[in-house]
């Protein structure tokens, strides 16, 4: 039974940002855990640039859509969380700027590249990009110790307002992870707090107007992204993980139809023949099937044709051979399930077998045995904040036994190294995965990460290779996954597609590297 601990969330008055209900309400959903708020009235108003910022933000990028960012009143705040009780905390969330003291409560308190508060997370992301978040742990006559970090994605965020939100959403989940297993992970960095001026706003609010014309253009006349598939006959010795490059033998495109893109191949060899599935998505519906191509005896593939779909996007068809049978565990977050399906004929019949996981937007999964184990690796996320930077692992005996999930859950918050990109490899005895880095945006590029520590207890990884497109060997502009099976190794990456007749010179020159 978990025994009862009193939470107590400290914010300053002049930031009372819609984030704080949401994470008091997410603490509150703990077992045994009870939630109050106090509201801190030192300091000053919000930074007058800051809100300038994001009320042109809402109107310009959001039309008006709520966000964390907001402003609300301390009589919401009261509605949504009642009265506030007045016995004394376990536990003190620190959100102020000036820092909070407790004589016996332990205080945690995040940090933004190692200042806190609401304006140095805003500064940091106006100048810096995404900030190292650290949670720093206090209690009385201990040392002060970061028991918790991480780098949130910025992929799925809209302006400042939206990547504050981003942000937040990893706070609170590296908070969460504090509260259940705290551990020192070093230093927190430090960085100055650079304010915003009426002149950045200025400059940034122009921008932000001439990027959104921009992108509205741009979908009016292009696919966006297009992904494609480059697939290649290689030996071992010669594809990307022993090269630790793109280059070597020239990659083949496999042909689309324009309006379709194809991406996540994952090649599988069956029966003598190579089989090379991928997500097929249709740009007018923006929905994903899986599909496949079956290479012929001269190694060339065949026609696409589509092996699994659902009401729910679908993706990552990643494959396993387990009890006989081959399967397969698409990505399916829409549905809030990690569905496994069988191949009844293989490679075109397929049929859902179940669920592995269930209630959870998990993405991604990829499974592995290691030490007698099943592992499986997914990132994951609460309907907030990016899909790429959060690390799940779950473990099993077998791989339709109870799936439970890691101690350490989520092992990572880092939007360069949590978001699986492949399947596992071995390398020089070493357990190898590639992981998409999207420090510059979904997909951006891949780094190959090796295994250190894989236990139900503890997990860590080391990138030891950085992959970037825009190369001779895969010209683009984005990469995001490598498999390879037998002598057949794939890739992807994205490009610019004309949805009309555009002159040809104009999209060679778009799709040079870059």
């Amino acid at each position: 039974m978990n025994a009862r601990q009193s939470i107590r969330i400290v914010a300053d008055a002049h930031a009372l940002s819609a984030f704080v209900p949401a994470l008091a309400e997410r603490l509150a959903r703990r077992p045994g855990s009870s939630v109050t708020v106090e509201i801190s009235s030192t300091g000053a108003m919000r930074d007058t640039a800051l809100e300038t910022l994001l009320t042109l933000e809402r109107m310009v990028l959001r039309r008006g859509r709520s966000c964390w960012s907001d402003l609300i009143g301390e009589d919401r705040l009261n509605a949504l969380l009642g009265i506030p009780s007045t016995a004394e905390p376990d536990i003190v969330i620190d959100l102020t700027e000036a820092g909070v003291e407790h004589a016996t409560a332990k205080v945690l308190r995040p940090l933004y590249d190692g200042a806190p508060g609401e304006s140095a997370l805003a500064s940091a992301l106006f100048f810096n990009g995404t900030p190292q978040i650290s949670i720093l742990s206090s209690s009385p006559g201990e040392e002060v110790v970061v028991v918790a970090n991480g780098v949130a994605s910025l992929e799925a965020a809209s302006g400042i307002g939206g990547a504050m939100e981003a942000v937040w959403s990893r706070v609170l989940m590296l908070i969460e992870k504090a509260l259940a297993s705290p551990r020192e992970t070093g230093q927190a960095p430090t960085r100055a707090v650079h304010p915003l001026t009426r002149s950045d706003v200025v400059r940034r609010s122009s921008k932000m107007t001439a990027m959104a014309a921009a992108r509205a253009a741009y979908r009016l006349c292009c696919h966006a992204p297009h992904w494609r598939v480059g697939w290649r006959h290689t030996t071992e010795a010669q594809d990307v993980w022993s090269r630790r490059d793109l280059g070597g033998k020239a990659w083949n495109i496999l042909a689309d139809p324009g309006d379709h893109f194809y991406a996540d191949p994952f090649p599988f060899r069956h029966g003598g023949r190579d089989h090379l599935f991928f997500e097929d998505l249709d740009h007018k519906t923006n929905k994903g099937i899986i599909s496949v191509v079956v290479f012929d005896e001269d190694g060339v593939p065949g026609p696409v044709v589509p092996v699994i779909e659902e009401p729910w996007h679908l993706s990552y068809p990643f494959l396993i051979e387990a009890d006989g049978e081959i399967w397969m565990i698409p990505e399916a977050s829409l549905s809030g399930e990690v569905s496994i399906y069988r191949a009844v004929d293989f490679p075109h019949r397929w049929q859902r077998h179940g669920a592995l996981l269930s209630g959870l937007e998990a993405a991604d999964a990829t499974v592995v045995q290691h030490e007698g184990r099943f592992y499986m690796f997914a990132v994951v996320r609460d309907g907030v904040g990016g899909y790429s930077d959060a690390l799940s692992i779950w473990h099993a005996d077998g791989l339709f036994d109870p799936w439970l999930p890691h101690a350490g859950n989520p092992v990572m918050v880092d939007d360069r190294s949590a978001r699986p990109a492949g399947n596992f490899v071995i390398q020089n005895g070493a357990l190898m995965r590639p992981v998409q880095d999207c420090r510059h945006g979904y997909g951006a590029a891949l780094n190959l990460a090796r295994i250190d520590h894989l236990d139900p207890e503890h997990f860590e990884q080391s990138i030891e290779t950085h992959l970037a497109p825009g190369v001779a060997a895969w010209p683009g502009r984005r990469l995001h996954t490598l498999n390879r099976a037998g002598t057949l190794e794939a890739i992807d990456g994205s490009i610019i597609r004309p949805k009309l007749g555009l002159a040809a010179s104009v999209v060679d020159r778009a799709n040079r590297p870059i």
